[in-house]
């Protein structure tokens, strides 16, 4: 399985929030970390399946919306990044997050009772 990153920068903190807090319902992802660039810009940073990223993204671009002055300003995905960007950038699954990859990587058995 090929892990994918995806990035969302917006504008503002709450909306980069709003955006992190969608992917990671919307999607089988995990929340890797994210950047503030400075003049209200920051990024959150994902990781997972191609697939999942993809979704995470679509969703965290759609919750922004519902933030009083929240504003996507640019969306990316890296199918297969380089692993020499994960020794660089701020991309890589570290132990803080790692539990979270575990819970992605291995859902729990959920059954319906009718």
């Amino acid at each position: 399985m090929a892990v994918a990153v995806g990035m969302i920068e917006t504008l503002g903190f709450p909306a980069v929030v709003e955006a992190a807090d969608a992917m990671v319902k919307a999607a089988r992802v995990t929340l890797v970390g994210y950047e503030k660039i400075g003049t209200g810009r920051v990024t959150v940073i994902v990781r997972g399946d191609v697939s999942e990223v993809q979704a995470s993204i679509n969703a965290g671009t759609e919750s922004v919306k519902r933030v009083n002055g929240g504003e996507v300003l640019s969306t990316h995905i890296i199918a297969r990044p380089h692993e020499n960007l994960e020794y660089v950038l701020p991309i890589r699954y570290t132990e803080e997050v790692e539990q979270f990859r575990e819970g992605v990587a291995n859902p729990p058995n959920i059954t319906r009772q009718q």
